[in-house]
């Protein structure tokens, strides 16, 4: 017996003596944005025109684009920024700068977006920067949209966040009842955006925005594009549809890679 005992009281002494198990990484949503940004800017060379997001996602791409051409592992850069705040980074950090007029076609564009649904279609434009976004992207050869696994939605909408639309400021309130009469089954309540201090937020093409908060699918997500385009008074809308190329998902369990 007492040798029975001996050996189990060796072998729980072996047990405490062991090293405790590591608790799990949890990562924050910034670090994963971080990872999916990184590995986005994997896919730049030298030598690219480059359309440069808007967003706390894309601003991490920024930086690394930024970084790299200061160690010389990238060289010949061009960059096309989507907003004035994209600009300003860019320019912070000795991007080469220059515009649609001069470069209208565009290598790889990295950006993030608000929602994902499984056919890579995506919701941008809450960060207020979506026309000069979609004019980018849409002049660039391959568009790589950068995202945490948040953002994955069954349909677009379906977060309960906004769709936004942007809208000239003349009469914006008919603009916003016809946007919501528009998608009236569709539950749709349209807002105005407004800044901090309680004003309506400008864009930097001197616009307002309507964000649309819908409780049921869009349906024929083309039909629903074209039915807000044909509203006067509209600029443009949110919705990116068949642009991205590939979406790049950070997630707990690692990078997962989506192309069309």
């Amino acid at each position: 017996m007492a040798i029975a005992w001996s050996k189990k009281a060796a072998s729980m002494e072996a047990l405490s003596l062991s090293p405790p198990m590591s608790p799990p990484v949890i990562l924050t949503q910034d670090e994963l944005k971080k990872i999916a940004a990184y590995k986005a800017v994997e896919f730049v060379e030298s030598g690219m025109v480059l359309g440069l997001g808007t967003g706390s996602t894309a601003k991490h791409a920024v930086d690394r684009i930024g970084d790299l051409l200061r160690q010389g592992k990238l060289t010949n850069i061009v960059g096309i920024p989507t907003s004035k705040k994209t600009q300003e980074q860019a320019l912070s950090l000795g991007i080469p700068l220059s515009d649609l007029d001069s470069h209208p076609a565009i290598d790889l564009a990295i950006d993030g977006a608000d929602e994902v649904d499984p056919h890579l279609n995506l919701v941008k434009g809450r960060g207020g920067s979506l026309l000069r976004e979609k004019m980018v992207e849409g002049a660039c050869k391959k568009f790589v949209c950068i995202v945490d696994e948040s953002k994955l939605v069954k349909h677009l909408g379906g977060s309960g966040l906004a769709l936004p639309v942007e809208v000239v400021p003349f009469c914006w309130k008919f603009t916003a009842n016809k946007l919501q009469n528009l998608f009236e089954r569709s539950g749709c309540v349209a807002k105005l955006r407004s800044d901090c201090e309680g004003k309506p937020f400008v864009t930097d093409n001197g616009n307002f925005i309507i964000d649309l908060y819908v409780k049921e699918e869009l349906g024929d997500l083309q039909v629903a594009s074209d039915a807000i385009l044909r509203i006067a008074g509209v600029v443009e809308h949110g919705m990116f549809l068949d642009m991205a190329t590939t979406v790049i998902v950070a997630g707990e369990l690692g990078i997962t890679i989506k192309n069309k």
